[in-house]
């Protein structure tokens, strides 16, 4: 059984999850918090029952089979689901977004992008999704809580994360068209795989560019979107030469997790070197709201 088809949760027994207070259990981005700090103090499992764990519950996702002969063979399962008001939210290979019971396992709703790839796919993941809430939204009101992701024929979507359906408000019917104002090489092999950050009102994300095609890739620029609108606040490029050298290069993208510290107002990049392949840190030092 491929692991890319089921996600599966641990626990002592699944009654005692109720004892584990709420603001401990939150695992709210990728990273646990904007800053990927990756540290939970939940403390109901530790070191003196952990081999107690039990199977709560299984839930398959129904991911493969999906494209046995071509793109099935690159598939692989790397979310990490968010844990967010006792639902957890996280996204299959094929970026089918997921919101299921925390205690039970049972599926809340499913969002199907119908992606596009009629060339194929550089890679076929996806890590996970972010959440926003509204501050300025009322009760009850759709699309107080929205669900960001990103896909791998690169669009920037957003779901309400009550009911999974698009926001309709933001950008275009509830998705960015991340191609805009790109010069493709190869349709198929710039993407998004990771899940975007979200630094305030601006949920922000890069893309992963496809290695060893050219020198002459698409640039790996990195965008800010209003998380209420979906309006592009600012962009960056990291390698603005790109154009003016000879060869002509691209890439310098970031693919991976965007980390954000919000005390500082800065957001934290892990890159690619410009060209073919490569890795780079690049640190933004100036207040977001700036660029």
């Amino acid at each position: 059984m491929k692991i890319s088809a089921i996600f599966a949760a641990l626990s002592l027994f699944p009654a005692l999850a109720l004892a584990q207070a709420q603001s401990d259990a939150t695992w709210s981005s990728y990273g646990k918090d904007p800053g990927g700090s990756r540290f939970s103090p939940a403390a109901q499992i530790n070191k003196s029952n952990v081999t107690q764990l039990k199977v709560a519950w299984t839930f398959h996702t129904g991911a493969l089979p999906h494209d046995p002969d071509n793109l099935d063979k690159k598939a692989a399962f790397e979310a990490t689901p968010i844990l967010i008001d006792g639902k957890l939210f996280f996204t299959t290979p094929y970026d089918h977004v997921f919101a299921i019971n925390a205690q039970t396992g049972e599926k809340i709703w499913e969002f199907d992008p119908q992606l596009e790839l009629p060339y194929g796919a550089s890679e076929v993941t996806s890590r996970g999704v972010s959440a926003w809430h509204d501050s300025k939204a009322k009760s009850g009101q759709p699309c107080a809580l929205r669900i960001f992701f990103g896909t791998l024929d690169a669009r920037l979507i957003a779901l309400d994360g009550a009911t999974g359906k698009p926001c309709t408000d933001f950008s275009d019917n509830g998705e960015v068209a991340l191609t805009n104002d790109v010069k493709l090489r190869d349709p198929g092999d710039y993407q998004v795989t990771s899940a975007p950050a979200i630094a305030g009102d601006l949920v922000i994300t890069g893309s992963s560019i496809g290695d060893n095609r050219a020198v002459t890739l698409e640039r790996g620029i990195v965008r800010a979107y209003d998380a209420r609108t979906g309006k592009l606040r600012w962009s960056w490029d990291p390698i603005p030469w790109a154009l003016k050298t000879t060869p002509r290069t691209g890439a310098g993208n970031a693919w991976s997790t965007i980390s954000v510290d919000p005390e500082r107002n800065l957001v934290a990049l892990r890159g690619a070197i410009p060209g073919p392949n490569g890795g780079l840190v690049m640190i933004r030092k100036k207040p977001l709201e700036e660029y």
